[in-house]
């Protein structure tokens, strides 16, 4: 598997960010998806011992796009313009969880992406669909200053 890229102060992979969750995505060309293991503390949860649905979508949000990065361009990156999420059942916190995305169909302006979140035997709780497209304008300037920080870490 290959390691991606975080940045420094992402609430979902982060470094820096000390309320994030400094997630870590991995490329896994065998199965052509990209795979991160996330346990959500309590302290995000909407009830107790269940994680609240926005931090879900965010996780979902982050490895749908990160699929995009599949082909090893890691500074392929991309905005969401459209989520969709399915809940299909609670997702508790304090387990370790699977977050997987995958590529669907690559466009010329914009790409389909999906991701599911899986309890540790496989069940998935949720799921996602969404459309992803390249920043521009405002967005694309405030990253230049921080693309020094996009990097892998040794583990």
């Amino acid at each position: 598997m290959i390691k991606q890229p975080t940045s420094r102060t992402c609430f979902m992979c982060g470094r820096e960010n000390s309320h994030g969750l400094k997630m870590v995505w991995y490329n896994n060309p065998e199965l052509n998806r990209v795979e991160a293991d996330v346990t959500i503390p309590e302290h995000f949860n909407g009830y107790p011992g269940i994680v609240h649905g926005g931090i879900i979508a965010a996780i979902l949000d982050e490895t749908a796009g990160r699929a995009v990065m599949l082909d090893g361009d890691f500074n392929n990156l991309f905005v969401t313009l459209r989520l969709n999420l399915t809940f299909r059942r609670p997702t508790p916190t304090n387990t370790l969880l699977k977050a997987v995305g995958r590529l669907e169909h690559k466009g010329h302006k914009g790409m389909k992406v999906a991701a599911e979140l899986l309890l540790p035997d496989g069940t998935v709780t949720t799921e996602c669909k969404a459309v992803v497209i390249r920043p521009t304008g405002q967005i694309s300037k405030s990253w230049e200053h921080e693309k020094k920080f996009w990097r892998v870490e040794d583990d």
